[in-house]
């Protein structure tokens, strides 16, 4: 198949906002692919590449050579080149990689080089989720869409599945829970309060701990252990602590979700960043990570998955020691429930997240059944720079640089462009334009005159050597646009540094 045909399909969804109009498009795309070309084209049509890392990214794709006349590049060779790419390591492996991006770039047209572009720097604004393509493949393959979530779930992946979807219902009924082989994440909705989290849920409930920690999911057969995180990467070489603590259970197999994270000598939780610091790399005495588990998906034997979870909560209380599982409360007590989530508060933990009792465990999905409940911080900051969009968002200026007020000048701590509205992208290429300090159509970025105060919300601040003011926002996301402040009145790096306690 070629590029041309997945960028015309990804253009196509991009310019409706139809769900039934781009369900068909991609099934269309997806119903001309070969079965090799399947996980390629089904990973391109969700707006993402099969490879987890490149090595290019938005400095590096900031000038490109000249566009190809004709389209002749095709979706097994453009993975080919990415392969490549992601396997250069080591001396020479910049100057090779570039030579590698050149050459694919290179054959490429323009409507290609600006989707290639896209989907390096996860900017394909084209609306496909992967809850699209997965709709998608069930109309492509005359599947059941049911079959094609619960396959690709329990697979971890819907690329996984595609070729199994147009082998049938059977086929995709017959992938399971494989102890070893990590499942997609279970995910919670957001409410404001407590209070609003058990209106939803309609009952007693259960109110979780929720830490500030990074999700885990770890299996174990016999004395065999993985650990792997909410994207499936297996981290079970970095946590060799938590590998002992898994196989000192009384259990022959087990399946556990839960969070892991470094807690310091006074028992309170370390900053995320230490922890996300801590598990990039290899274990050291010096810096212990300890599990906290707060559900069981398999237990000797017996999958859970379709238990409710209150059986699963006593089953997880019955092998793992309270010391290692997540505090909770049971109510149907809103000012209980408030109670105890301002103890998790004043405890350093991030709120609090409140489940349904006979809620089943499902694998990817973000529905009423479990739902976060945590404070939102906000900053007031200053735009400083904006990128030009791709996909749905061409022709708009989009991905916004923020700073904090300095010492001596505004200082860069991020980008976002999550929580714009369409009408708030018209509006703010045209104010962005208006403060452009140079042609904006001469450039993929546009420094802008530090003038237009945004208010950001956010979930957290991390340590980070990528922006100038050495820490980064977690999860930003735009509110709204001050024009009632001036920059003089935006927050300080100092402010943003207070985050980091």
């Amino acid at each position: 198949m070629l590029l041309a045909d997945i960028v015309s399909t990804s253009n196509t969804v991009a310019a409706t906002r139809s769900r039934k109009a781009k369900v068909a498009a991609l099934a269309e795309c997806l119903g001309k692919a070969t079965r090799a070309e399947l996980p390629v084209v089904t990973a391109y049509l969700a707006g993402t590449l099969l490879q987890r890392r490149t090595g290019l990214g938005w400095r590096s794709l900031s000038t490109l050579p000249s566009p190809a006349a004709d389209a002749s590049l095709t979706a097994s060779e453009v993975h080919e080149a990415f392969e490549r790419m992601s396997l250069l390591s080591g001396s020479g492996s910049q100057v090779a990689r570039a030579g590698e991006a050149e050459t694919l770039f290179g054959a490429a047209t323009t409507a290609e080089q600006v989707w290639l572009r896209g989907v390096v720097t996860g900017e394909v604004r084209q609306g496909a989720l992967d809850s699209l393509v997965q709709e998608a493949l069930a109309v492509a393959a005359g599947v059941p869409l049911p079959a094609v979530r619960r396959a690709a779930m329990l697979a971890g992946s819907t690329v996984v599945v595609a070729g199994l979807a147009f082998d049938g219902e059977e086929a995709l009924a017959e992938v399971g829970l494989v102890v070893g082989r990590p499942v997609m994440p279970m995910l919670a909705s957001s409410a404001g309060s407590v209070e609003e989290a058990l209106a939803k849920i309609g009952g007693p409930a259960v109110v979780d701990t929720k830490l500030d920690g990074i999700r885990i999911q770890v299996h174990r057969q016999g004395e065999e252990v993985v650990i792997a995180t909410r994207t499936l990467d297996d981290i079970t070489a970095r946590l060799p602590e938590v590998v002992e603590i898994v196989r000192s259970l009384q259990v022959s197999s087990v399946v556990l979700d839960g969070e892991a994270m470094l807690v310091g000598p006074d028992g309170r939780p370390r900053p995320f960043q230490e922890t996300a610091s801590r598990t990039a790399t290899r274990g050291e005495a010096t810096a212990v990570v300890a599990p906290f588990f707060f559900d069981v998906l398999h237990l000797d034997g017996a999958d859970l998955l379709g238990s409710p979870l209150s059986e699963r909560l006593a089953l997880l209380d019955s092998v793992v020691p309270a010391q290692h599982r997540i505090a909770r409360v049971v109510t149907d007590d809103p000012a209980a429930g408030e109670a105890f989530a301002a103890g998790a508060l004043a405890g350093g933990q991030e709120g609090v997240v409140v489940k349904g009792l006979e809620v089943p465990w499902e694998a990817g999905r973000r529905g009423s059944g479990w739902i976060k409940v945590k404070p939102v911080h906000t900053l007031d900051l200053v735009v400083l720079g904006v990128e030009w969009g791709s996909g749905r968002r061409k022709g708009w200026l989009s991905n916004i640089h923020l700073g904090a007020r300095g010492p001596d000048g505004f200082v860069m701590i991020g980008k976002t462009f999550k929580g714009m509205t369409d009408q708030m992208l018209a509006w703010q290429t045209e104010r962005f334009s208006e403060l452009a300090l140079a042609d904006p159509h001469s450039d993929w970025v546009v420094e802008v005159r530090p003038e237009q105060v945004v208010e950001i919300a956010f979930d957290g601040v991390q340590r980070s050597t990528r922006y100038p003011g050495g820490v980064a926002l977690r999860f930003a996301r735009v509110v709204r646009y001050r024009d009632d402040k001036t920059a003089a009145e935006a927050d300080t790096i100092a402010t943003v540094q207070d985050f980091l306690d």
